[in-house]
């Protein structure tokens, strides 16, 4: 008999308690009032409450015995579970959003949001013990993704989110160009830099501890106080210097937040390059030399793309770091995504927040496995022995 999945026994039981003991949704007149809350049996009853939570029970009890067949059928209930999130919150704006108010709006509960997080943490898990691919994950995303999407076309219109997407969807879409902009730059400069500053190392051993130091000593400030300390200098070369002022250089914008999201790139690039270069096999580089390769072919041709995973590795860090860290350079002018989270704390407006919000963790979600599966192919095809 396999032994219980205990991490998914917690994460049904968690789940199960936050659904039936916090709100669900909540519902308000208009964008300035609070709502009202409501719990699942205010929605759809107690009986309703208590089917609903059928899945989470019937997850939990197949994950008992830790077979692939009750893994598989587990797995295939949470994805169900996830697809059918609108369409219960299609039930609660049908049932408790007024239509004869058309300000009134339907915000998502912490129950949801709670439910949400768990079942996919539960898919990671499932994934995981199944053994399956990165991509059969997003696969697995696909069906929940488009029922989403149908709700949102059809049955949700009074849907909080919707509503303030609605009225911002044309800034909604430059704060993305300019987001990814500023992540793009910000990495492939770093990418840049960081390999000449590895190559300048491995070339000078007496550079690798300043190198490093200084690094360090970035990576450890806040960023607030980097954007800060970059707006002065900035500010007198716009000043003084005209060709910077011509280039649209100033103390706010996006020249202190692009020389800051740089800064924070460069050690988790030096970092996975120079350690990459470094610990490629010294028999595999004598091989190459005593086949007759010059310095410069053993460079470009082994030792390159035996390192390359590990420079990704370092790539998929910076990036991930740097969609995140870019938000923050909102408050120095620069724009982007992190605009609407601080809007919306500004007007305590949650749903403002999650507009900015969630394309992050989406974005970062996107470039984590991309890179992430590009990685390991690599490795894969390395440690086959198949040519690079």
């Amino acid at each position: 008999m396999r032994r219980p999945n205990v991490v998914l026994l917690a994460l049904m039981l968690a789940a199960l308690v936050g659904w039936l003991g916090l709100e669900s949704v909540n519902v308000a007149a208009n964008r300035i009032v609070l709502g009202t809350g409501f719990r699942a049996h205010q929605v759809v009853g107690w009986p309703g409450a208590l089917v609903s939570c059928l899945p989470l029970v019937t997850v939990a009890i197949l994950v008992r015995r830790a077979t692939r067949v009750r893994l598989c059928w587990a797995l295939v209930l949470v994805v169900l579970m996830l697809m059918a999130m609108p369409a219960w919150l299609a039930i609660a704006a049908d049932r408790l959003v007024d239509p004869s108010l058309p300000q009134s709006r339907l915000g998502i509960g912490p129950a949801n949001w709670l439910l949400l997080f768990l079942l996919l943490l539960s898919l990671i898990e499932l994934r995981v013990r199944l053994a399956l691919s990165r991509w059969a994950a997003w696969w697995l995303l696909l069906p929940v993704l488009a029922a989403w999407w149908l709700a949102l076309a059809f049955w949700l219109e009074p849907l909080a989110l919707l509503r303030e997407y609605r009225g911002r969807s044309d800034p909604f879409q430059t704060a993305i160009l300019v987001h990814l902009s500023l992540v793009g730059a910000a990495v492939g400069i770093s990418l840049v830099v960081g390999v000449l500053l590895a190559l300048a190392m491995r070339r000078h051993a007496g550079i690798q501890r300043l190198v490093f130091s200084v690094l360090n000593i970035v990576q450890t400030m806040p960023s607030l106080a980097l954007f800060g300390l970059l707006l002065a200098p900035l500010a007198w070369l716009a000043a003084n210097v005209d060709w910077i002022a011509a280039l649209g250089i100033s103390g706010i914008g996006w020249a202190p937040a692009l020389l800051a999201l740089v800064g924070y790139s460069l050690l988790p690039m030096v970092r996975n390059t120079f350690v990459a270069l470094s610990e490629v096999d010294a028999g595999v580089i004598d091989s190459a030399r005593g086949m007759g390769m010059s310095h410069r072919q053993v460079f470009l041709q082994v030792r390159l793309p035996l390192a390359l995973p590990v420079m990704l590795e370092g790539v998929r860090i910076t990036t991930v770091q740097a969609i995140g860290l870019t938000a923050v350079a909102a408050l120095i002018g620069a724009g982007g995504l992190g605009t609407f989270i601080f809007q919306g704390l500004g007007q305590a407006a949650m749903d403002l927040v999650l507009l900015g919000a969630l394309p992050i963790l989406f974005l970062a979600l996107v470039a984590d496995t991309l890179l992430g599966v590009l990685a390991s192919r690599l490795d894969h095809r390395r440690d086959a022995g198949v040519p690079q």
